[in-house]
């Protein structure tokens, strides 16, 4: 069973940064698939980035490219957040795809993800 925990968030400026983090603990992360996924208030959850098994591929929609960068190591997967803005308020989830070694051209859906992390806070406001 895999718990995933996020952590990172916070209160930050409008054009500051952050990075999350997404750390496993009862088993490794090596063998899936990260995604981050954030929902605010009345929104839908939405996905922002993902990141292949093995690293070597990761997707971003289009609210993420440019600002956010996704990465792992073997400890965690990582979420930089730069340039934020208001509208990236959210609570951020990471979430694990089982045994996804890319994620190009077509990133997993929703129902790929069967792990999921209780979230972190993000606010961004002056």
């Amino acid at each position: 069973q895999v718990h995933l925990v996020e952590s990172g968030g916070g209160l930050v400026q409008p054009g500051g940064s952050l990075r999350l983090s997404c750390a496993a603990s009862g088993s490794t992360l090596d063998y899936y698939a990260i995604g981050w996924f954030r929902q605010a208030p009345g929104k839908e959850r939405e996905e922002v980035a993902c990141i292949s098994s093995t690293g070597g591929s990761t997707h971003y929609t289009d609210s993420a490219k440019g600002r956010f960068t996704v990465s792992r190591d073997r400890n965690a997967v990582y979420l930089q957040m730069n340039s934020l803005k208001p509208e990236d308020t959210a609570v951020y989830y990471c979430a694990a795809a089982p045994g996804i070694r890319t994620v190009v051209p077509t990133p997993p859906g929703p129902g790929a993800y069967n792990h999921w992390g209780q979230g972190t806070q993000v606010t961004v406001s002056s």
